[in-house]
């Protein structure tokens, strides 16, 4: 099985894209992502009361959403990994590259993880939804003491927080150097991630996209 996806993902791997699967990870994850973080500020602005409880529900739900998708973004990348471009080459851009894909994957963790534990050591503690499809129970805290309650929650917000600040700057960095590839190098680095669409624009820092059977050579 594996064989054959990654059969299929080599048709699209020999042009430099990602899967259509890869795709859909990626601009699903992109979104939450900045639903999150414009959510996250914006319910810190709520006054106490059932409408910040929503809010924190429906801002940890889709946490929780981000971690299943990043848990299964990362186990589809491991059986079909993703196209060699012209972000592959050799030097520290590269090295760069990799180590901050690496951080979103450990952030795609730490934050779910850490906001689960912040909606758990409020009490009374409610089960979450996972896609309105699965019940989340919380973690079991109901029985530990206020003080530990309350260390828990202090503890968790500064880890929540803490990765807030790395990962805000961190989508501005990647956006920023996504459109670099793009409009300054001239590279197949964005195209890569892009759905499907024709492209007749020669890049000369690297190959041109095209759909199979199109040509790739540069206009004479």
């Amino acid at each position: 099985m594996i064989n054959g996806l990654r059969e299929w993902a080599d048709r699209y791997r020999g042009r430099g894209k990602f899967t259509p699967v890869g795709v859909t990870f990626h601009w699903f994850m992109a979104a939450a992502v900045l639903y999150q973080l414009v959510s996250g500020w914006a319910m810190q602005r709520y006054l106490a009361g059932p409408e910040k409880l929503e809010a924190y529900r429906l801002h940890s739900e889709i946490g929780m959403t981000l971690l299943l998708f990043g848990a299964l973004r990362l186990l589809w990348r491991l059986m079909v990994p993703g196209p060699i471009n012209d972000a592959d080459n050799a030097g520290w851009r590269s090295k760069l590259a990799y180590a901050t894909e690496g951080l979103f994957y450990a952030l795609f963790v730490i934050l779910p993880l850490s906001g689960w534990t912040l909606w758990s050591a409020i009490q009374p503690a409610r089960p979450l939804s996972l896609l309105g499809l699965v019940t989340v129970p919380a973690m079991p805290f109901r029985d530990i003491s206020p003080e530990w309650q309350y260390w828990l929650l202090y503890v968790s917000e500064i880890v929540h927080v803490g990765a807030v600040i790395i990962l805000a700057p961190l989508v501005l960095l990647h956006t920023i150097a996504a459109l670099k590839h793009h409009f300054w190098d001239r590279d197949d680095v964005l195209e890569g991630i892009l759905p499907e669409v024709p492209d007749n624009q020669w890049h000369p820092g690297g190959p041109n996209y095209s759909r199979p059977g199109e040509s790739s050579h540069p206009p004479s």
